[in-house]
């Protein structure tokens, strides 16, 4: 008897794995890997330095730390390290997270990193990486938010996320009867 399975059960099936990310590391530990990897630190400051002095050799404006964004970027890697999988969805859906946050969708980029031992490897990769470069060369930027999270049982043991973003724009709430401007 053949067994077929149908194409939802399938597609589901996939995705939970997907989710699951990958097994962590099982038994002893490299002692020498774990003093490594407890030396890695986050500087939001020097973080952003890197960060301005690369846009400022691009002829692009600074940008300055966000509550909001460190928040954000620090809950999606929490969340990486949680399901041991690089995805900007480990926290929710990107977008999601963006709307959760109150920011502009339209100009908010995130950067994903794993496996670098220092904010500067993180922006010597990202700055290596077409899409992430454009995403620390926004030229709207303003903000931004920085984190890692650090597990030595996972797949890349430490973990980044950059958040950058334009400042937010005025949202206009319409009550029952208002009505939009007409184009001239």
């Amino acid at each position: 008897m053949k067994t077929v399975i149908a194409p939802p059960l399938l597609a589901l099936t996939l995705l939970l794995a997907g989710c699951a990310g990958e097994p962590r590391r099982e038994g002893p530990l490299d002692p020498r890997m774990v003093e490594r990897l407890n030396a890695v630190s986050l500087d939001p400051a020097q973080a952003g330095r890197i960060l301005n002095a690369y846009r400022a050799g691009l002829g692009l404006g600074p940008v300055r730390p966000d509550p909001r964004l460190m928040a954000m970027a620090q809950r999606q890697a929490d969340a990486m390290v949680a399901k041991n999988a690089l995805s900007h969805d480990a926290g929710g859906s990107f977008g999601g997270r963006v709307e959760a946050a109150g920011l502009d969708s339209a100009r908010v980029a995130e950067n994903l990193g794993g496996g670098y031992f220092s904010v500067e490897e993180a922006f010597e990769g990202w700055r290596k990486s077409p899409g992430h470069d454009a995403n620390l060369r926004m030229k709207e930027a303003t903000r931004y938010g920085i984190a890692l999270s650090k597990d030595p049982r996972t797949s890349y043991r430490a973990w980044w996320v950059l958040v950058v973003a334009a400042e937010p724009e005025p949202r206009v709430t319409l009550g029952y009867g208002d009505r939009m401007p007409q184009p001239r």
